[in-house]
């Protein structure tokens, strides 16, 4: 047996480069009920201390059924480091560029979010090229309640 390598220990052992992603090619993260642990740790991350995030009462007060997430507690849900797109691009990454997001419905205490990422652009450059990819966060009844974008720098396969 070969000696143990760290720079062998991937999760996903076949690197990619800009010219191997292809428009449409999806990357669904992990679903993620929000949970009052999940709302108290981002007011801690955040240090947002408005009542409509952390006062039931106050919500009931305002109509709305329980406590209603912010709209970054919503976005960080389709971080891409949750999914597999950045262990696809340990070698290849060489920045992240931006990221934009609209947000289109409520997202309450309870609720099941749904994010995935699908590539929407692939623009080449001479030894770069960068991929966006479309960011969509789904409730459990199927409504979408976050549309947004990501885009990435990627080196091209190295030649030679």
């Amino acid at each position: 047996m070969p000696p143990f390598d760290p720079t062998q220990h991937r999760l996903v052992p076949q690197q990619r480069w800009f010219e191997d992603f292809a428009m449409g090619e999806r990357f669904p993260l992990p679903s993620r009920t929000m949970t009052e642990a999940i709302f108290l740790a981002f007011q801690a991350a955040s240090g947002d201390n408005h009542p409509i995030h952390y006062d039931r009462e106050f919500c009931r007060r305002h109509g709305f059924p329980d406590l209603l997430a912010h709209g970054y507690q919503v976005a960080i849900q389709t971080a891409a480091g949750a999914g597999l797109f950045p262990h696809m691009v340990e070698e290849s990454l060489k920045a992240f560029l931006e990221q934009s997001s609209r947000f289109l419905a409520p997202v309450f205490a309870g609720d099941t979010l749904y994010p995935a990422l699908e590539v929407d652009e692939l623009t080449p450059n001479r030894s770069t090229g960068v991929v966006g990819l479309r960011s969509t966060v789904h409730n459990q009844r199927g409504e979408l309640v976050l549309d947004g974008r990501h885009r990435y720098l990627l080196h091209k396969r190295p030649t030679g």
